[in-house]
This record gives structure tokens, sequence and C-alpha cells, in this order.
């Protein structure tokens, strides 16, 4: 009996379609694993599991061990309150209007305590539909909506997908559960008939077992499991390069795109002339990886072999004559870049800055030209910031002036994709320095999250300043990011300015950059947005950048960020832009003696002593003991103690602050905690808020000394004790 009390059953879902984009079967695959449990679980389903496959023609959902009737909802149902429900003891109108609407009695009521207080419930067991009639439903939701880019409409129906629905299998307890997609004039309608390889097996395929829809369908040329397809790939790829004694290059973003490609993978081998091995290997491997879908083949040295690996999804049997036609392609791709290329050599990289006249930045804001020039004044503004001598600044000037010329190369006009790449490689070939030459490729880093980041100074520094102008420009024609929406990358560009500064420990003033770049700006384009809002609107910005950075990429608690950046305090945000390294430097020191439990040494003092620092007028900058503490004031032995201590301590405070020494600025607290405890709860503790106003002026400034001190590190009362 208990076998059979809660049966089970299995679902097989399988949408047939035209060659969908690769992009679309994974967001696709993704999208249903996270929605599909979620739902089931609403009506209490617990299948065994949930599968989710997909190839260019279908996508597919296996759940197992699914219940064919789905557990009673129990509900429970807030009625009246029992004040509204009862008079003189009987129900009232209100009770009994409830109940009826119910069809309920008042036997089944309960009386519940609530914060509003007491009121009638009612508990009630609600049936379920059959899990099949949930299905129905769920299938058309499920596919309907499925999102992606540029989803289309076929026949002369409104329905909308990736790409046309040609079948439909929907089968649950191993018979077909009738679904049905209008489209127009046409109709969509479940079966359980199914579709091999287009070229290996055409015909349809009846799917008698859903629990073998994997094996069915592989037996007929389709691998419908993309990690199978990927392991598949994968070994052929290695096996086939290994046969001419190379090692193929396999990147994670082409393999994932190859995968949901093809159906049943057959890795080619593929050649060619071995003189297009002259052409820069990044213009080869551009060719094969970004335009081709092909695999690179290197020899032990890391060198690259005149062949390629590409993956069909054809017959087999052809491979033959798909490798002469893939051979056929590659060939004239290369030819053209080595006719490109040797155009493009024929003259030095400075000798193409005229073109960028041709090419618009944007349109309110003028040419590639005039964006180079901006960015050579920033630049220059940056390397007096930094304090660079006279060489480094000249390179830096010529990686600038350099920096976009490629451009407008012909390269680079066929392949986008190397741009930057092509000015090292022009730079290097017409005698330029390699700090200028590796400045040029650099400057366009880091271009996403976890990217690398620029090593040279040229390209920390080129960089800075292009991201810098686009930042400021966008910003001053009112162009601000909201929410999703940031056309022009500006959020990238900013983390990109942070995460230089950081990585490379540079001692930028940004503040003081962001200032000389908006007056340059709003003095080119006086119709622009006001200096004054610009740079509030700036530095709103930089402040979050700041923010999202240290909690997602640096993994820095919540409370830790509010304590280096504030919550509402633009000043502490003025600061970290004076000094970008600090931020980082200070909220990694707080993270670390969290950790390590220092932070309790000092944690309660400190926050106490500012939360009674507020009743009192001293500066937050004044580390100076002797200009604000009345000597002759101090009564209480412990009082003198505390101004004893500061003075042996502020010193090292100031010494910590000033050299980012923030161990030396701890090792001063944790001196001062025991001091500044007996002052607050010893047995010759003291009323702070003493009723002599100098008493509790001196008194006052003794603690704000201590919170000043603290602040060196961050607002401790933003932390949460732990």
């Amino acid at each position: 009996m208990a076998a059979n009390s809660d049966p089970r059953a299995n679902f097989l879902l399988e949408v047939g379609t035209e060659e969908l984009p690769a992009a679309f079967v994974s967001s696709a695959i993704s999208q249903w694993q996270q929605r599909i449990s979620p739902d089931l679980a609403v009506q209490g389903l617990t299948p065994t599991s949930i599968q989710v496959f997909g190839t260019p023609r279908r996508l597919a959902l296996l759940i197992t061990g699914l219940e064919i009737h789905p557990p009673d909802q129990i509900e429970e149902i807030k009625g009246p309150s029992v004040t509204a429900a009862y008079k003189d003891g009987e129900p009232t109108k209100a009770l009994l209007g409830f109940l009826k609407s119910k069809g309920a009695t008042l036997e089944e009521i309960t009386v519940k305590q609530t914060e509003k207080g007491e009121f009638i419930y009612l508990t009630q067991t609600k049936s379920a539909k059959p899990t099949g009639e949930l299905l129905q439903a769920w299938v058309l939701d499920w596919i309907s909506k499925l999102e992606g880019k540029r989803l289309m409409r076929w026949g002369d129906g409104d329905f909308r997908f990736s790409r046309p629905i040609r079948w439909l299998v929907s089968l649950w307890q191993e018979q077909v559960l009738p679904i049905s997609i209008p489209n127009g004039s046409g109709v969509i309608n479940s079966s359980n008939s199914s579709y091999g390889h287009r070229v290996l097996h055409p015909g349809p395929v009846n799917i008698t077992q859903t629990k073998d829809y994997a094996s069915i369908l592989r037996a007929a040329f389709v691998e419908v499991e993309p990690p199978k397809r990927e392991t598949l790939i994968t070994a052929q790829i290695q096996a086939v390069a290994k046969s001419v004694k190379g090692t193929a290059e396999i990147p994670s973003d082409l393999l994932a795109e190859v995968v949901q490609l093809v159906e049943w993978p057959t890795a080619i081998l593929g050649n060619f002339e071995s003189e297009f091995l002259q052409l820069p290997p990044d213009v080869i491997t551009t060719v094969m990886v970004t335009h081709q879908r092909y695999f690179p083949v290197y020899d032990q040295k890391q060198k690259l072999l005149p062949h390629f690996i590409t993956i069909s999804n054809g017959d087999p049997a052809a491979a033959e004559t798909i490798r002469l036609g893939n051979e056929r392609v590659i060939r004239a791709r290369l030819a053209d870049g080595k006719f490109f290329y040797d155009a493009d050599l024929s003259q030095p990289l400075e000798a193409y800055l005229p073109k960028l006249e041709t090419v618009t930045f944007q349109d309110e804001l003028g040419s590639m030209a005039v964006k180079v020039e901006r960015i050579k004044t920033i630049a220059r503004e940056i390397a007096v910031n930094l304090g660079l001598d006279d060489t480094t600044t000249q390179h830096i000037q010529r990686t600038a002036h350099l920096c976009k010329a490629d451009l407008v190369t012909q390269m680079v006009g066929e392949f986008p994709e190397l741009q930057g790449r092509m000015g090292e490689i022009y730079a290097q070939a017409g005698g330029e320095s390699d700090l200028v030459a590796k400045g040029i490729v650099e400057h366009y880093l880091p271009q996403g999250a976890g990217d690398a980041l620029p090593t040279t100074m040229t390209g920390q520094v080129v960089a800075i300043a292009d991201k810098l102008d686009t930042i400021v420009s966008i910003f001053g024609l009112g162009r601000i990011p909201t929410g999703s929406s940031d056309p022009f990358a500006l959020r990238r560009a900013a983390n990109g300015i942070i995460n230089i500064i950081w990585n490379a420990k540079l001692s930028l003033n940004l503040s003081q950059l962001l200032s000389q770049t908006i007056t340059s700006f709003t003095q080119a384009f006086p119709k622009a947005t006001q200096a004054k809002t610009l740079t509030t609107q700036l530095q709103d910005f930089f402040g979050q950048r700041f923010r999202s950075l240290l909690l997602d990429e640096q993994q820095i608690d919540y409370d830790l960020v509010n304590a280096v950046l504030g919550e509402a305090d633009p000043s502490l945000i003025q600061r970290g832009l004076g000094d970008v390294v600090d931020v980082l430097v200070r909220a990694k020191f707080l993270q670390t003696i969290r950790h390590d439990g220092r932070m309790t040494q000092i944690y309660e003092t400190v926050n106490r002593a500012a939360r009674l620092a507020r009743q009192g007028d001293l500066s937050t900058d004044c580390l100076d003991v002797k200009a604000v503490i009345k000597t002759n004031t101090l009564k209480q032995p412990i009082e003198k103690e505390f101004y004893q201590a500061l003075t042996q301590q502020l010193p090292h405070i100031q010494t910590a602050q000033e050299t980012r020494n923030y161990a030396l600025l701890l090792a001063a607290l944790t001196a001062l905690a025991p001091t500044v405890s007996r002052f607050f709860d010893g047995p010759e503790s003291v009323l702070v808020m003493d009723e002599d106003l100098e008493v509790r002026q001196n008194r006052l400034n003794l603690l704000g000394l201590v919170r000043n001190a603290a602040a060196g590190l961050g607002d401790f009362g933003a932390i949460v004790k732990q």
C-alpha cells in the first residue's frame, strides 16, 4: 500500500525548431533550470530529477519521479477580527458572510492572536489539479516566456520564438500529453514524434519511453546532452591535434559556442600554406577563432602550425569535402589579411593620424582626432599629478598621440577585434619604443571584469586618460547611466580606472584630476552640464563604483565598506577620490582585523567615544591634544591619565595616517583602549556631561580626539558588532 500511496511518473518535453543561435540555446537551458523547479515547488511537487537539454534544433526537458497527483494545499485564511465577528456572544453578519463565502461552518474556525489583536482564521484543504493539467498550462508558459535577442514571428501568427517551432513532443506517464501552440492560421500539436540529425537521420523518431529519450536520439545521431557533446568535442580536438604532433588551443568561449552549434560533432583537421605564418599570430588566430570558429594548433614551442581544427555537424563520411571547403575559406581570409597587413606597413603609424578626423567619436563630441587631443591633455596632467620624470612623460605623450591611429588602418577596418594589438605591431615596425608600443595595446585594458590590467606606466596613464575623457564627456552631455542602461559602458570604464590605480598602487589624486578634466571640458563645450553639477554627479558615480568593486570583487563586508566610504557622507567619498589606493588599503585592513579578532580590542571604546564626541564641537580633523585640552581643568586622575595616553599615542597616530601604516594606527588605538574604558566604567570613571561646561568640553574633546584618531581607518559607527 505504501508504494502506491505516492504514485510517480516521468514527463518529457521537446521543442523542435529550425537551427537556434548558440547563445539562445545556452540561455534557454539556464532559464529553464532556474524556473522549472520553483514552479513545481509551489504545488508541492518534488521530482527525483530535472534535466534540461539543448541542441541547435531542440530544447528538451526531462522530469523524473514526478507525483501524478500533487499534495492537497492547506490554506490558512484570515477572517474578520473577533470584535467584528461577535456581538453579545453571537456571530455577526461579518462572520457569517465570511463563512458562507468559504463554504465553512462555525465549528471549523479558530482564533489567533496577531499584532493587531485577535482574528478569526479558517484552515481549509484545497485539492490541487492533477499534475498533467498543471503541466499543460506550465509548458505553454515555459516556452512562451523564454527570453532572448531578436525573437521572431513566422507564418501569419503572432507567436514569438528564437526560431520557428516545427514539432513538439510531450509525454506524461509514457502517453502523449495534448498541448497546442496556436500561431495564426496554424497550430503546433504535441506528439511522440521527434526528429534525428538533419543529415544522418532525417526522418522522424518515435519516443517510446521518456527515460530513454537521450539514448533514443543518440541512436538517431543526436547527442542531446551539452556536457557530453563538450567532452566529445574536447577529446576529438586533442586527438586530431596530436596526429600532427601539435597541441590545440581550446578557448572556453569558443568551446561553449561550438557545443551549441552541433548535434553530432566531428573534428576535422584543415591546413593552410606556411607562408601565412609570416602574419602576426594574433591576425591568424582572430581569423580562426573569432571569424571561423576554428581551433588553432601549436607546436611544442607554442608557435602556430599551418593547421586548424573545425567541428563539423555534417556527415563524417563527407569529412574530406568539408575540409576542402573550410580550407578555401581560411585561405581567402588569410590572403585578405596579408594584403591588409602589407598595405598598412607601407607607411608609419603616425601617417594614419589625419584620417582620425573622419572618424566620429560621438556626434556632439567631435572626431576621434579631437578625442586624442583631449587624451593627451589628461595624460599630461596625470603625469604631473604622479610626479613622473621627463622621459616617462614623453613616452606617455607619444603613446597618447598614437593610441587610436590603428583604427583607420585596413587591418583593423576588417578585423575590429585587433584594435590596439595592430597599433602595437605597427608601432614596433615603425621604430617606436617598446614602452610606447606596449602602451598602445594596453590602453584599452581592462575591457571587462577580471580582465588583464596594463603593466606599463604608458599603458596605465593613457588608459586612465582615455576612460576618464569618455566618462566626463558623456556625463557632460547629460547621458548618465540609469538602471541597467549604460550604452557607453561608463561603469566599466570607471571600474577600469579604479582597478588600474589599485593594481599599480598609483599615488593619483583622482579628485584633482576630475576637477581639471571637468574644467577643460566645460570650457571646450560651453553648452554642456555646468561644472559644479558635473562634479557632484561624477563624485557620486565614482563613489558607487568604489562601493561596487569593494563589495563584489574585493569581497569586503558591507558595513566595512560603509565605514570607509560612508553611507551618506560626501566627505568620505572625496577623501577616497583624493587617495584611491588608500580606500582599498583601509577596507582590506578592516576586513583583516575583523577576521583575526583585533577589531574587538578597540571596537567598544572607539564607538562609545565617537557617540559621545558628537555632543561636542571638536573638528573631525583635529589631532592636536595640547591645542584643545586645558590641562588646568583636568581634575580627576583618570582624566590626566587619558591626556597623557593621548600625548604619547597621537604622534604615532599622525605618523600612521600620513604613511598609511594602519598596523601602527591600530597599535596606538589598542594602547589607548584600556584607559578609555576605565574613563567610562572603571572605579575612577567620570561623568562626561559634567555640569561645569569647561570640564564637559574638555572631556568631550578627549573623546573627540579618540574618534578622530580612529577615523583615520574609517567611521566605526558604521561597523556592525559581530
